[in-house]
């Protein structure tokens, strides 16, 4: 219980900032930023065009679209798990756009594990951590959901369907 305790101020003091602080690179060359979400829920996604739940992409947009206004969803690409996302910005962009007709945010290609994981995903996996949610970055599709006031309130599996009852609770 000591341990827990420690761990969980440990964490509320290296992550002190705010969701709403990050701005991260977007596939189309523009900004973006995470303050221009509040008061909308937030869906973080890590994605990859060569992976067997590729085919989210097509629920992940049915879910952008259905709550368009009460929730974004962010893709992030990466090619840690496999090198299932080898392509270049450009490459994921027009992948992501001609299959799956995304028109959700996507971010530039990151990296969501390992020594160079980036900083959103460090202090996604902290408020995970700090919260006793699972760490859902164990493949690609990964989900990280965030609530209007910039709190993480839950973490999903890649296995977990965009349009599962699991994730729509959160969201009607």
């Amino acid at each position: 219980m000591k341990t827990l305790i420690i761990t969980m101020i440990l964490a509320a003091t290296l992550t002190g900032q705010s969701i709403y602080e990050f701005k991260v690179e977007g596939l189309d060359g523009n900004k973006i930023d995470l303050s221009t979400y509040k008061g909308q829920k937030i869906m973080i996604v890590n994605t990859a065009s060569k992976c067997g739940n590729t085919p989210q992409y097509n629920d992940l947009e049915a879910l952008y679209k259905k709550y368009k206004g009460k929730l974004v969803i962010i893709g992030f690409p990466a090619n840690n798990f496999g090198g299932q996302e080898p392509g270049s910005n450009a490459e994921i962009k027009e992948f992501c756009t001609k299959n799956y007709g995304v028109t959700f945010p996507m971010a530039d290609k990151i990296s969501v594990r390992g020594d160079d994981t980036h900083a959103l995903y460090k202090y996604l996996k902290e408020q995970a951590a700090s919260k006793g949610f699972n760490d859902p970055v164990t493949w690609n599709f990964g989900k990280f959901l965030i609530n209007e006031k910039g709190e993480l309130i839950a973490t999903f599996s890649p296995k977990t369907q965009p349009m599962s009852e699991e994730i729509l609770k959160y969201l009607n």
